[in-house]
């Protein structure tokens, strides 16, 4: 789109602002604890802070209980909430999860905005992300518009297995038009920058990487102890954790498998699957009853990090094919708990750099479930070298992945690109 009207500079520093994404505290997972962290930190700096979102559903994809109506306005962390009521899969297939951004996205455009001097949409979410940009476009005050992408939508139809080639190349065609169209993207990676220019087309300069963050305080240190014997772990169990969504990419049929080869080795690793998701019924029942294998529903947010401070080991597992479509949330959660971190991924993925480059552990072959279980038996077999890469982990989070840092990242950014808004 052509402008003419000159580029003015904003006299106030104080920013409105509106976010809209699908997902919100109190959802515990996912893109939602950051979208929350962010809108919060961005409002005790300063700024009027608008949140346009869903209701919570996810990692269940099921209505949070005591959620009703079609619009609920709430005021959380000195944030003004809208939540607007859309559709929500049972079963979040390829066109399900469109069918549910569709709803939410023109529920959304037709919202009030608050004259915002940026609007900020979040992706996943990418078609609802969409239609904000296209109303952000036709807005006679014509607000700046960034696009946040927490994963790349195209391939994730594709290292999924959630459509052929076909789909994905038009997958990967019209996620390259919708982020040429914003004015900004923010990518919570290097790598999601490359890929993003090489093979989407979106110019470099119009890309900024912001790291995703820690949004948990310090991990305790004590108590740890009475934690393992109120779960039922002994003290000879070696408790391998995964935390957060069971869902597709995560190929947790891994840890199942691994789990079955432990009890048949009379090993004495225990795993523990700790969260929700869609694909949890289906697990269970390929689990039976197997004595190495435990499902933990999510638990409040302090007792969560005692759960990750008391295991041995922290698991990521993803599918084989998954590569480059997300950087794993959990990575941040577990890189506070100062424990040492196993990621069943493909060689050369994003888990696989974010690993090697904060030296928190080590990586096996994705759906290997024996080497899983014999590179878990081996390491814990070494507890300095265990204590040493929680400790490396905790290093990184520390440095890297500081919330403080991350959120003044956004506030100068945002700032900066408001002050180029035509008006």
């Amino acid at each position: 789109m052509r402008r003419d009207t000159p580029i003015v500079t904003l006299v106030n520093e104080h920013l409105r602002i509106t976010i809209i994404g699908l997902n919100y505290a109190p959802e515990p997972t996912g893109n939602a604890p950051y979208t929350t962290s962010l809108a919060d930190g961005l409002a005790a700096a300063g700024h009027s802070i608008s949140v346009i979102t869903g209701y919570p559903h996810y990692p269940e994809w099921k209505l949070k209980q005591g959620y009703t109506g079609w619009k609920r306005l709430e005021v959380l962390g000195g944030v003004n909430v809208k939540r607007l009521r859309h559709f929500i899969p049972k079963k979040p297939r390829v066109l399900q999860r469109m069918h549910m951004e569709l709803s939410f996205g023109l529920r959304a455009i037709l919202a009030s905005w608050e004259c915002p001097d940026v609007v900020l949409v979040v992706s996943p979410g990418l078609f609802s992300s969409a239609m904000a940009i296209l109303r952000a476009r036709l807005s006679p005050r014509r607000p700046r518009v960034v696009i946040w992408v927490q994963d790349i939508y195209s391939r994730g139809v594709v290292e999924t297995g959630a459509g052929g080639r076909r789909l994905g190349v038009l997958m990967s065609k019209t996620e390259s038009l919708i982020l040429r169209s914003a004015d900004a993207v923010v990518a919570i990676h290097d790598r999601f920058q490359q890929y993003m220019v090489e093979y989407l087309g979106v110019p470099e300069k119009r890309i900024r990487v912001i790291r995703n963050w820690t949004h948990l305080p310090a991990s305790p240190t004590s108590g740890l102890h009475a934690f393992r014997t109120r779960m039922g772990w002994s003290p000879e169990d070696v408790v391998v954790l995964h935390a957060g969504n069971m869902g597709k990419k995560q190929g947790l049929e891994n840890v199942v498998d691994a789990a079955a080869l432990a009890a048949t080795r009379e090993s004495r690793v225990r795993f523990v699957l700790m969260g929700n998701g869609n694909q949890r019924p289906k697990l269970e029942a390929l689990a039976k009853q197997d004595a190495r294998l435990e499902f933990v529903d999510t638990l409040p947010d302090d007792q969560f990090q005692r759960a990750l401070a008391a295991a041995d080991v922290l698991l990521v597992n993803e599918l084989p094919g998954v590569k480059d479509m997300a950087v794993p949330s959990k990575l941040t959660s577990y890189f506070n708990s100062g424990v040492a971190v196993v990621a069943a991924t493909d060689e050369g993925s994003v888990t696989a750099s974010e690993i090697q480059a904060s030296g928190s552990g080590i990586t096996v072959p994705a759906g290997a479930p024996d080497k899983l279980l014999s590179a878990i038996e081996a390491l814990t077999a070494d507890p300095d070298k265990c204590r040493q890469m929680g400790r490396n982990g905790l290093h990184f989070r520390q440095v890297t992945l500081s919330a403080s840092a991350a959120i003044a990242q956004y506030d100068e950014f945002l700032a900066r690109l408001a002050s180029q808004r035509s008006l």
